[in-house]
């Protein structure tokens, strides 16, 4: 028979009338709550005294990529759970451009053994466009039948924005199963407005966690949709956003991290950092805990989440005050998973599937293939925006040596390749890019990477090609990872054996091992602020946020959705 439980003397946070409430108690049977009522009037099996802290609803990360953690799904599950997350609404299109139903199998599965409620968005852009090779490719008649899993909530982020306009059938065909099962779709428009996005809107897109301006978010509203406020390791918008949130609005808003890296979590917490900022911005905490928990629920249909509500899971989380939002205490499913940052009850972790690794498959490259000849002086250059995923397109005069592009000659340049990886192709595409260094600084060496969204082909910056070489012939040495080569030198590694993305090893290992990569490339280079090395890389490969970009098959103008050359 199941224990009754009272969780006693603690302000509680009701997310459903917005309001705090004081001498109750919450009596919880098993894994559910079971009522709430004046403070001492119920007799349990078992009291806890919570001290007179501040009992909140576990949180919900409404959007979230767990292979960007380069964690697996269990092990990510012990390191967010400890913050007070106790659910995340995860896209897993990573793995399954690198390896398409197999690898939903595996975050499904994997998942299974989480502490942490883990529940999935089934990719829709697989790969997210058509101008760049990834390792699988999913139709809508590859998802029909994971709408009947329990843990698949709805559709993914919908990348292809110009698919949709132009009602490409396999994407709609997408789209009118979500809303045949009566699913959320998710998303992914950045800077798209007017009637185009209305169109997107009344195709059945209900969210976006793209935006970067108040514009763009009050408009996203406007046209019904709910906006994620992300604040992730690449990407930070939340401070530019979270001005516009009114208690009018604010039901509209929901929190995410979408990418983070594990060494961040862990320095600035998970959702309780979006909990501080929103307060230091002046939310009403009430508010701000609405849009950690509640509001994404409510989106995202999770009626058994979100709030402490009899009949909803004994999610709780524990803090000491309303600013910092110390998470003391966790508990999930009425289990006391954590204690002041230490896990109590870790995830099990089941064996990895032998084919989920080894998944690192690109053309033997020549140093030749680096070399960028040139007839004219003047290039389209990728240039970096700081804590930001867009990027600008630059017009710019270099210098030529022997009719070649030399980055010595270039200070701040850097030469940037993309290389297919799945199927040995042979696909490269040489661009430059600006910003990854401090102005004028040079590198004398590379950073490659495996993780390259959203094909997750090969992605090495440098400025230098034998240096450029060793990184890429260092990262299929590894079967996929991070890799920084200094004058000839290897200086820092990542291994990230499954599927490229991840690791297998636990959260803190990783942890360790991410920032130490990312100490020894800031030791090694001037990395620009605002520039994470390795995630910064990761995304310039991305061909569907603006405006320029390269996939491996060539440098991509996103706003006309189509090639461009790299002379001017």
């Amino acid at each position: 028979m199941s224990q009754t439980i009272c969780f006693t003397n603690a302000t509680i946070a009701d997310v459903i009338t917005g309001r705090w409430l004081n001498d109750t108690d919450v009596i919880v049977k098993g894994d559910t709550i079971e009522a709430l009522v004046p403070q001492g009037t119920v007799k349990t099996d078992r009291i806890i005294d919570l001290n007179g802290q501040f009992l909140l609803p576990a949180f919900i990360d409404a959007h979230v990529h767990i292979e960007s953690s380069q964690l697996t799904p269990s092990h990510f599950s012990d390191l967010v759970i400890v913050h007070g997350t106790g659910c995340v609404i995860a896209d897993p299109h990573e793995i399954a451009n690198v390896l398409g139903t197999k690898g939903l199998d595996f975050m499904i599965e994997n998942a299974r053994g989480a502490a942490l409620d883990i529940r999935f968005m089934l990719p829709s852009c697989v790969p997210a466009t058509p101008f760049e090779t990834a390792g699988a490719q999913l139709l809508a008649k590859d998802l029909q039948d994971y709408f009947a899993v329990d843990c698949v909530l709805g559709l993914g982020e919908v990348m292809n924005v110009p698919g949709v306009l132009r009602k490409d059938p396999d994407l709609i065909a997408k789209l009118a199963l979500a809303r045949a099962h009566d699913r959320p779709i998710d998303g992914h428009a950045p800077l798209l407005s007017g009637q185009a996005l209305k169109a997107y809107a009344t195709a059945g897109v209900s969210s976006d966690h793209e935006c970067s301006t108040i514009e763009e978010m009050l408009e996203r509203i406007d046209c019904g949709m709910t906006v994620l406020l992300r604040q992730g390791s690449a990407a930070k918008n939340l401070a530019q956003l979270l001005p516009a949130v009114t208690q009018a609005n604010a039901a509209f808003c929901s929190f995410c991290c979408d990418d983070t890296h594990p060494d961040d979590i862990v320095r600035e917490g998970h959702l309780e950092k979006h909990l501080r900022m929103a307060v230091a911005a002046g939310l009403d905490p009430i508010t701000a805990v609405q849009m950690a928990t509640i509001n994404a629920a409510r989106h995202y249909g999770l009626t058994h989440l979100g709030a402490i509500e009899a009949g909803r899971k004994a999610n709780f989380a524990l803090v000491d005050n309303l600013k910092d939002f110390n998470v003391c205490d966790v508990f999930l499913n009425g289990v006391h998973v954590a204690h002041r940052g230490r896990l109590l009850h870790p995830s099990s972790h089941p064996m990895l599937p032998k084919h989920i690794t080894h998944t690192v498959n690109p053309i033997n490259v020549a140093l030749s293939d680096f070399q960028m000849p040139l007839a004219s002086n003047k290039l389209r250059i990728i240039g970096l925006l700081p804590n930001e995923l867009l990027t600008e397109t630059l017009i710019e005069d270099v210098l030529c040596l022997n009719g070649l592009f030399q980055c010595n000659e270039n200070p701040g340049l850097l030469k940037i390749a993309v290389i297919e990886r799945h199927h040995a192709t042979g696909n490269m595409a040489l661009g430059v890019v600006k910003g990854y260094l401090k102005e004028g600084a040079l590198m004398q060496g590379a950073v490659a990477t495996t993780v390259a969204h959203d094909s997750h082909n090969i992605v090495v910056i440098g400025d230098n090609d034998s240096d450029m070489l060793k990184a890429v012939e260092t990262l299929k040495t590894l079967q996929g990872g991070q890799c920084a080569v200094n004058k000839g030198e290897v200086v820092a590694t990542l291994a990230l054996p499954v599927a490229g993305l991840m690791s297998d090893k636990d959260a803190e290992s990783v942890r360790l091992e991410q920032h130490n990569f990312e100490k020894a490339v800031h030791e090694h280079f001037d990395i620009a602020d605002g520039v994470n090395a390795a995630m910064t890389l990761a995304f310039l490969a991305l061909p569907v946020i603006p405006h320029l970009k390269i996939t491996d098959q060539g440098l991509f103008d996103v706003d006309k959705f189509a090639f461009t050359a790299l002379e001017a």
